[in-house]
């Protein structure tokens, strides 16, 4: 599955990529509420060969795409999502400090929700985040979504009990969110 936005293209990880993967994704100031934080190159090298065996999502399994500009090879950062049964996908994405600030975020997944809730058929997509992440939270509401629940205290992560906040948004929702396009309100 490669998809391609008018800035980027979501295609798939290579194994040249380990490195770029490895040093934002290792970094402590990207990982702090990422579940997966690479050891070491070789873990990152894994990771990819793992996912190169993917050609295409399945259910109950991790899809990751590389996250690439049109106009350079290089990988700025990663997204992923995972089918479920019942016709939902929950998604998950990082970006290299580099490439943080620059709307590619909102439009790597603006254009995931248009593949999953057209060609792909999925009823509902949701997100988990650590409140926290204040960044991540302006993302998710900036997309249109609805912030769902709010768990006090519900996950251990990293040692440490922390909340947990899901926010979702429903195929027939997504047609009239997409159509306001950059000036969504964070309003839902």
């Amino acid at each position: 599955m490669e998809l391609a936005t008018a800035r980027l293209r979501l295609d798939a990880l290579r194994a040249s990529d380990a490195a770029a993967l490895f040093a934002y994704r290792a970094d402590p100031d990207v990982s702090r509420y990422q579940g997966w934080r690479p050891a070491s190159l070789d873990e990152a090298e894994s990771f990819i060969r793992n996912q190169s065996h993917a050609a295409a999502p399945s259910h109950g399994q991790w899809f990751q795409r590389a996250i690439r500009r049109h106009d350079e090879d290089a990988l700025i950062g990663d997204l992923g999502f995972c089918l479920s049964d019942d016709g939902q996908a929950e998604f998950g994405i990082t970006l290299a400090p580099g490439a943080q600030g620059n709307g590619f975020a909102r439009e790597a997944l603006h254009k995931l929700f248009d593949e999953l809730f057209g060609r792909l058929n999925v009823h509902r997509v949701h997100a988990s985040v650590d409140p926290r992440n204040t960044s991540s939270m302006a993302l998710l509401k900036a997309l249109g979504m609805r912030q769902e629940a709010h768990f006090r205290e519900s996950l251990i992560f990293r040692g440490e009990w922390v909340d947990d906040v899901i926010f979702a948004v429903l195929a027939r929702e997504w047609p009239e969110i997409a159509g306001m396009g950059a000036g969504i309100a964070a309003s839902r």
